[in-house]
């Protein structure tokens, strides 16, 4: 951050000082001096910006957000399933924010096992077995849900491809019939 505010200073120095020797010399150290100083405020004004910028479009999603997590509490997930539900289907910046906050609380649990695991003597062998059950109940979880949706999904070819060709066969005779009686 420090090297890059030097740099900017000396870049607006530099170019202040190049547009004023179009002129005159006093233009150019006055120009000079305004450049610097304009580089040097720049990355501080550049990051306060963004950082507002992004203050603003996370609250403009929060609220979302809450009715989402909410939702899937009162369904009966839990607060970290509701949250992944929230972060899976949602690409706004508050969602990019959690989904890496829930990636260091999955670090920081397998951290904790670790080491209470070697604080108390308990041996990484249970630990690791109920990481890998809850792994795979999650696992079943997914897979459960992919399941559920798999009939949703296969209605539009259904639709499309089966049901045409169905009504051909069906009323294709019928249709017969009558072109022939004309």
């Amino acid at each position: 951050y420090g090297e890059a505010r030097v740099r900017l200073m000396l870049g607006g120095a530099v170019l202040g000082g190049a547009v004023g020797l179009t002129a005159t010399t006093e233009l150019a150290a006055l120009l000079a001096v305004i450049g610097a100083v304009a580089g040097w405020r720049a990355l501080p004004w550049a990051v306060k910006r963004r950082s507002c910028r992004r203050a603003e479009a996370m609250e403009c999603d929060l609220s979302e957000m809450l009715d989402v997590v909410a939702l899937g509490m009162r369904s009966g997930m839990s607060f970290d399933r509701s949250l992944d539900l929230y972060t899976g289907y949602f690409r706004t910046q508050l969602a990019d924010a959690f989904r890496s906050a829930q990636r260091q609380w999955a670090c920081a649990r397998w951290s904790e096992n670790i080491v209470r695991s070697l604080r108390f003597g308990a041996t990484m062998a249970d630990n690791l077995e109920d990481a890998a059950r809850e792994a795979r109940s999650g696992y079943k979880a997914r897979r459960q849900e992919a399941v559920a949706k798999a009939p949703v999904k296969m209605m539009v070819p259904t639709g499309v491809l089966i049901l045409p060709a169905m009504l051909m066969l069906v009323l294709g005779p019928v249709l017969l019939e009558l072109a022939g009686g004309f």
